[in-house]
């Protein structure tokens, strides 16, 4: 029996990407995004909203792209896989952080939702045409 590990998400950066750089010189990047589910309560009529938080890592020359381009607010395609991770707080208390890998990150909205990229550059990437799918040819994209 083979198993799924697929997230796909749509939701808004709750702050700018954080961009860094491991030992091997590899990008990575980190996105905060907000999912919300809304909802009336059926006992009071009272409208009710809920919000949650991923952590999205993103690597590569992907993850440089959501650095210059993507900014607080935007709104996200996020398509990746979930991760969990051990690691030591700074009181050296052990804790665990679930993340989802990103595979795919396509921005949506138009450029009022996000950075607006300088009249010498290319406007920024919209969809995962765009260098957004490394290491993916077309035969492998199952639609």
């Amino acid at each position: 029996m083979s198993s799924l590990n697929k997230v796909m998400l749509i939701g808004r950066l709750g702050r700018d990407p954080e961009l860094r750089y491991t030992q091997g010189n590899s990008p990575v990047a980190t996105l905060n995004v907000a999912t919300s589910d809304a909802w009336t309560d059926r006992q009071s009529g009272e409208k009710k909203e809920r919000t949650e938080w991923h952590r999205v890592v993103v690597w590569g020359r992907q993850a440089e792209t959501c650095e210059k381009y993507l900014a607080k607010g935007r709104l996200v395609y996020v398509e990746g896989r979930l991760q969990t991770r051990e690691y030591q707080d700074r009181d050296s208390n052990r804790r665990w952080t679930t993340e989802i890998i990103a595979q795919r990150v396509q921005f949506l909205g138009g450029a009022a939702d996000g950075r607006v990229a300088p009249a010498d550059e290319p406007p920024p990437p919209t969809n995962g045409d765009a260098g957004f799918d490394e290491g993916f040819s077309d035969e492998e994209i199952p639609f």
